[in-house]
């Protein structure tokens, strides 16, 4: 069996006051899981350093491929300065849970979460489950929700006329 590679890292330091406040203050911001999602969320904003760094020295053709990706995904991003200050909080703007909320389909973070855990949440047509899931900029104005099938009042006295039937019927 093939052992998968963490896709984060562990904090050095495992009981650090301070970063495990602010940890707890992002968990209750944006409907976090665990705290794994944040670590996720870390290597994600240290691996677009990295590649920022790597392409320091390259021309722009080059640079511009990656600014062009983080804009897409709705980042403010117009120089190599500009990554090497992201955020975290950047990111996790950008989750799906976030926009959904941000968009008045849900009354808080945690219920737009559980929304999209239970599937109703479509982006483009979609359904997309997964909470982490980054929405770029073309993507969010085609959100929306799986709209429930709502009987009609005919519909709903026939189906209780019929359950008052079976009643009947069996006493």
């Amino acid at each position: 069996m093939i052992r998968k590679k963490n896709k984060y890292s562990r904090p050095k330091k495992l009981y650090e006051i301070s970063r495990i406040k602010e940890e707890n203050e992002l968990l209750k911001k944006y409907a976090l899981k665990n705290k794994r999602e944040i670590w996720k969320t870390i290597a994600k904003v240290n691996y677009f350093r990295k590649r920022a760094m790597a392409l320091a020295k390259s021309p722009l053709e080059e640079q511009e491929v990656l600014f062009n990706k983080l804009r897409n995904l709705g980042l403010k991003i117009n120089s190599i300065a500009d990554i090497l200050a992201l955020k975290v909080n950047d990111l996790l703007e950008r989750r799906l849970p976030t926009i959904v909320f941000k968009k008045n389909f849900a009354n808080t973070i945690k219920q737009a979460r559980q929304m999209v855990v239970h599937k109703n949440v479509l982006v483009n047509g979609r359904v997309i489950n997964i909470p982490s899931y980054l929405v770029s900029i073309s993507e969010e104005n085609s959100i929306s929700l799986k709209k429930p099938i709502k009987k009609s009042k005919t519909e709903e006295k026939i189906e209780k006329e019929q359950t008052e039937k079976l009643g009947e019927t069996k006493q």
